[in-house]
């Protein structure tokens, strides 16, 4: 079974309907979900999932109990360190989630930097993650960190900043020059 990382933009309250279908193939071919918590593409895959009454998902979030767990699937909590604050709050569980998958499937608004960095994860790894791009209404699939590259191009640079500003030391030495 593969397993994969459901994910994407906080601001996403309808998932486009080449994502619902890819979710439905992801049901069909019985494969693991990852899956955040948090309010927006989450929660609407999330919403997704449990209409088709699938078991095979796992909720990982921050906070002592997950803001949305919609099956009432098994939770796994990645506490943040104590000192963490903003974003950084669930970085160690977006982390978590890109490690134990194979792959990852994210619907990004084209400026939401934790989704770019969550691409940027499963890149890293070599990990295959099919993007839907929202703002330019395409889909992509990124391999690599070149992928990655060539995705995050299309950004402004405020967003590149973010994106920036949210990965570790370790994730701004992998990436080129």
């Amino acid at each position: 079974m593969s397993m994969i990382f459901i994910g994407g933009s906080s601001e996403i309250f309808e998932l486009p309907e080449p994502a619902i279908t890819r979710i439905g193939a992801i049901v069909a071919a019985e494969h693991g979900v990852l899956i955040g918590d948090a309010s927006g593409a989450d929660a609407e895959a999330q919403g997704l999932l449990a209409g088709y009454k699938y078991e095979h998902v796992g909720v990982f979030h921050a906070g002592k109990e997950p803001q949305n767990n919609l099956g009432d699937w098994a939770a796994y909590h990645v506490p943040s360190p104590d000192e963490a604050t903003g974003y950084w709050v669930h970085a160690a569980k977006d982390r978590e989630m890109a490690r134990r998958a194979d792959f990852g499937m994210m619907v990004w608004n084209g400026a939401s930097p934790g989704t770019a960095v969550n691409v940027l994860r499963l890149a890293l790894a070599n990990k295959p993650c099919v993007i839907y791009d929202l703002a330019r209404g395409s889909m992509a699939t990124t391999y690599n960190v070149e992928d990655w590259c060539a995705m995050l191009r299309h950004a402004g640079p405020d967003v590149r900043r973010q994106v920036e500003a949210r990965m570790t030391p370790e994730e701004r030495l992998a990436l080129p020059g």
